[in-house]
């Protein structure tokens, strides 16, 4: 029997086979929409390293049918206006790694990835059916971020892939992180129309397509008057979603991991709001009232 784990330099080193065990153990389906934040160390030592990680769970998601979405996010380069806010070619590789890790840049430039073209928040998607040369809906899916009403883009807009993960019923999958990096949770607020979360003006942003030419575009940022970071205080929420059962806990190679359901979560953010009467609730960290969604 093959052991599910080897040994190496004495720390367990994760393969595709128990990962996929823990993904199974954890209700992580393989028929849906699945976009994953997480900490690579805190996974752990994964057997081919950080490629072997996003090959196995691009494997898992994909086989039957679903979406893998990562986050490939260039948002720090709105202060940097000496280059463009999201650039294909393989020169933007840096940005990525800069501005959310390892993980994500190996994504943004895998051979499978359809890489959206939302200027801050990108993502890049994989389905089963690119491998193969066929046809896949990753295409479909990330199309929103380009065939759109410019005058409607926002960070997380709701009518994009952010949007279209509650709409379709999706999941969001956190692996060695809680909610305060669950982007997600922005958009819910864009869809719910929260106050005090966008810049009044948009800003200009750019876009270097795959064939180097320019696409200037404008959006509104993120931005909470008073509020540092907001998302700081989104794993106030956490209990919460636990309450309303929008939680599985779980593990993937040494780290703790949410599955998260997107529309339940949403509805529980839009039960919050409706109950507090539209108060600023991520102003501080006091707890949420369990009154609030209980």
């Amino acid at each position: 029997m093959q052991p599910l784990f080897s040994k190496r330099k004495d720390n367990i080193m994760y393969t595709k086979s128990q990962l996929f065990s823990q993904l199974k153990e954890l209700g992580a389906p393989r028929d849906s929409i699945i976009l994953m934040h997480t900490s690579l160390k805190a996974v752990g030592d994964v057997e081919g390293r950080a490629e072997g990680l996003l090959d196995a769970l691009i494997e898992y998601f994909t086989s039957d049918g679903g979406l893998f979405c990562v986050p490939t996010h260039t948002w720090k380069n709105l202060s940097d206006r000496s280059r463009p806010t999201l650039d294909l070619t393989p020169d933007g590789a840096a940005d990525v790694k800069d501005c959310i890790g390892t993980l994500p840049s190996i994504a943004a430039y895998h051979p499978y990835a359809h890489r959206s073209y939302h200027p801050t928040h990108s993502m890049a998607v994989f389905d089963g059916r690119t491998r193969s040369g066929e046809p896949g809906k990753a295409e479909d899916f990330i199309a929103c971020e380009y065939d759109r009403d410019p005058s409607t883009l926002t960070s997380t807009s709701p009518d994009g892939c952010y949007g279209k993960i509650r709409e379709l019923g999706g999941k969001i999958l956190l692996v060695g992180v809680v909610h305060n990096r669950d982007t997600y949770l922005h958009s819910v607020e864009e869809w719910l129309d929260v106050p005090n979360r966008l810049t009044s003006e948009p800003v200009d942003v750019t876009i270097k397509l795959p064939d180097g030419s320019i696409v200037h575009r404008s959006m509104r940022t993120h931005h909470a008057d008073g509020i540092s970071d907001v998302s700081a205080r989104y794993p106030k929420y956490e209990p919460a979603f636990r309450y309303h059962g929008a939680i599985v806990d779980g593990m993937l190679g040494a780290a703790k991991a949410q599955l998260c359901d997107a529309r339940g979560m949403a509805e529980v953010v839009k039960l919050v709001r409706e109950r507090s009467g539209g108060i600023e609730l991520m102003a501080d960290d006091k707890p949420l009232d369990e009154k609030l969604y209980k």
